[in-house]
């Protein structure tokens, strides 16, 4: 509960310091859990990563839509940054590396998933105000946390160095991402917001992170569910189907080259229990937005 917060002395804090105090239980949670070390251990399967990427490329969407909807809404305008921060363009180009050009065809939208868009559509349309929440929480975790996700996933799935598949890890208009950060907050602080105002964007923001939780914990059901059927990864649309129709830039590649390239990549998945590394990404994820890794 944010009880504590509503005595008026306490919220004429910057808004930023008091989402970061709101969600500390969570932070706590997240820096205890042996799930974060699993996943810096770079125990991660490439079907995984690829389904993590489709539900992000759906919640992006919906994020995005509603902020080009209050782009001019005072409640919003101040922490307005699409070239710099927005990811749905990014998460496309991943989509079509990784299941190919008919990738919209292709990717799934778990229940935990379009619950997430429905509740951001309903924030954009219904209360504005409580969307720099979502926002806040979504693009400073990426900006804080994404270098050390795209280094763990191009290691562990041996992606190509030059970044294919990792643009969502990718700010190119952001040449400073610690000084942009303060940026960010410093708009967000300046928001105009009343006592009740500031309580229900903290709500939301910790809203957010359930909902977040919700959809991995959905992935590892969806994943587990694949399992049982006798197709534990999937592998038909992997990177194995990808390279081969790339050819390679160097030329056509040999059966032999193929079943090598192909044997690797199926070497990657995780004998790990799948609920370790959701977990492990939903805990990073969330607790890098609200500072864990800020400067």
């Amino acid at each position: 509960p944010t009880s504590f917060l509503l005595s008026f002395p306490s919220m004429l804090r910057d808004l930023s310091e008091l989402m970061k105090e709101a969600t500390k239980e969570v932070h706590e949670q997240a820096e205890n859990t042996p799930f974060m070390k699993n996943f810096q251990k770079g125990q991660v399967s490439l079907h995984e990563f690829k389904l993590v990427t489709a539900s992000l490329y759906f919640i992006y969407s919906a994020l995005e839509e509603e902020i080009e909807h209050n782009k001019n809404n005072p409640v919003y305008a101040p922490v307005y940054f699409p070239s710099e921060l927005h990811r749905k363009a990014a998460l496309e180009k991943d989509l079509e590396y990784f299941y190919g050009s008919n990738w919209r065809e292709e990717i799934p939208c778990p229940e935990a998933t379009q619950k997430y868009v429905e509740r951001l559509h309903y924030v954009g349309k219904k209360h504005p105000e409580l969307l720099v929440a979502h926002a806040y929480t979504r693009y400073l975790g990426d900006l804080s946390g994404g270098q050390v996700l795209k280094k763990i996933a191009q290691k562990a799935l041996q992606l190509p160095s030059t970044g294919e598949g990792l643009a969502f890890f990718t700010f190119d208009g952001v040449s400073n991402a610690t000084k942009f950060k303060q940026l960010y907050r410093s708009r967000m602080n300046a928001l105009e917001m009343d006592v009740a105002t500031k309580t229900r964007v903290l709500e939301e923001a910790k809203k957010a992170f359930l909902l977040n939780i919700q959809v991995f914990e959905a992935l590892q059901e969806l994943v587990s569910k694949g399992q049982e059927n006798g197709h534990p990864a999937q592998l038909k649309a992997e990177l194995r189907t990808r390279n081969a129709n790339k050819s390679y830039e160097h030329g056509p590649v040999s059966g032999k080259e193929r079943e090598r390239i192909n044997t690797r990549h199926t070497e990657t998945l995780s004998n790990t229990p799948l609920i370790r590394w959701i977990l492990a990404l939903s805990f990073l994820v969330t607790t890098v937005a609200v500072g864990l890794f800020a400067m």
